[in-house]
């Protein structure tokens, strides 16, 4: 099998490149080779390529700065993954790609599922949306995986944040009335290698069926809750931070709005893939 993955030095992008590696030859572009800004370069890579499967962990995350860049945004989260798509299709290559939960508003009181009706409430989520869309116009096979606050060991991560915060700062106000589950990019990518195998293996027995997955780690927390387990997990010795305090999201405004509510019902990916993801809470140190 030949497996072409984008965002190779991304956060999913640089664990993939280790995780998919039993299952054939990987071959990991960086923004150089794939750059998705120009969607007219994508032909080109993936005829000179002919992957088996193409992964597509190459995107626009900047969220605040998508409130100006949207056209941008848009390009490389949009027109840029439909390229994408029809050229797996052309090539019979199944796609695998990755959204987010901020395809939704965050106003549901219950994790979302798959079948919930997107509203994105800024522009990223907008740009997000517009590749699903792209990938089901195109009518190749795929897999899109939606999930939500990915951190990893590189990367600009809040995981990373909290930790140079706290040797620098003795006090952080950090919000803590928006829910998720924080998901290990190494998880990510492990669950995307065992998915790819069933995937293969339905596709040659001709009976793959494309669709959308949530995949994240279980439980939940906010962002307070989250970077009170980072700090704890420290040496205290290691940090200046004395206090941590709750704080409203009125009281910390961004250009982009956040939704209230990330949490994500996993439950129909492991019906369909029968994998079970961990708890946000038992892996997120190991990063």
């Amino acid at each position: 099998m030949r497996l072409l993955v984008t965002g190779a030095n991304g956060q999913v992008g640089w664990e993939l490149a280790r995780s998919l590696m039993p299952l054939g030859e990987v071959i990991a572009v960086d923004r150089a080779r794939c750059d998705l800004s120009r969607p007219d370069t994508i032909a080109a890579l993936i005829q000179d390529i002919r992957p088996d499967v193409v992964v597509n962990a190459a995107a626009y995350t900047a969220v605040d700065k998508a409130e100006q860049e949207e056209a941008l945004a848009t390009v490389i989260n949009g027109t840029a993954v439909g390229v994408l798509a029809q050229e797996a299709r052309k090539a019979n290559a199944l796609l695998i790609h990755y959204s987010t939960d901020y395809v939704f508003d965050g106003s549901k009181d219950k994790p979302y599922v798959e079948d919930d009706v997107p509203n994105p409430v800024n522009a990223y989520g907008r740009s997000k949306l517009a590749g699903e869309i792209a990938i089901r116009q195109a009518a190749c096979d795929y897999l899109i995986l939606r999930t939500t606050w990915v951190y990893a060991a590189r990367g600009n991560n809040f995981v990373k944040t909290i930790l140079r915060l706290a040797r620098e700062r003795d006090e952080l106000s950090i919000v803590a009335d928006q829910f998720g589950a924080p998901t290990w990019a190494r998880n990510i990518a492990d669950a995307t290698a065992h998915m790819i195998r069933q995937a293969s293996l339905e596709r040659r027995a001709e009976q793959f069926t494309s669709g959308i997955f949530n995949l994240t780690n279980s439980g939940k927390t906010t962002w307070h809750g989250f970077a009170q387990a980072i700090v704890a997990a420290q040496s205290p010795a290691s940090l200046k931070l004395t206090k941590l305090n709750p704080i409203p999201t009125t009281a910390y405004p961004l250009p982009a709005k956040r939704p209230a509510n990330s949490c994500l019902d996993a439950g129909e990916f492991g019906k369909r893939f029968g994998l079970v993801m961990p708890s946000w809470e038992m892996h997120w140190p190991a990063a």
